[in-house]
């Protein structure tokens, strides 16, 4: 399945958000590789920032991530980067943003 996501950075934390990304830990990219996902790219236009990312089953990545302890830091490492973060509440078929036209 592929989940779009949209999140913001905040203006004045652009560098050290692109930073931290260059720096993602190993054993988290292991850990979200296992729960199923083949791929996972962000762009950023501004402070606006649009990911993609294709997986099995978004929910049971979430589930798997979720109390795992590098993710646990990295989430709380990204939420003081950002002003919008994604909604993890909403995980399963109404994650991300809704597709509007697809060709």
């Amino acid at each position: 399945m592929r989940i779009a996501l949209h999140t913001r950075v905040r203006a004045d934390r652009i560098e050290e958000y692109e930073t931290a990304h260059r720096e993602v830990p190993e054993e988290l990219t292991t850990a979200i590789r296992a729960a199923g996902v083949t791929s996972w790219t962000i762009w950023r236009s501004g402070r606006e920032l649009f990911h993609l990312l294709e997986c099995e089953d978004y929910a049971r990545l979430l589930a798997e991530l979720e109390h795992l302890p590098v993710n646990i830091a990295w989430q709380a490492r990204m939420a003081d980067l950002l002003d919008v973060t994604h909604d993890y509440s909403r995980a399963g078929a109404e994650a991300g943003l809704p597709v509007v036209w697809q060709l």
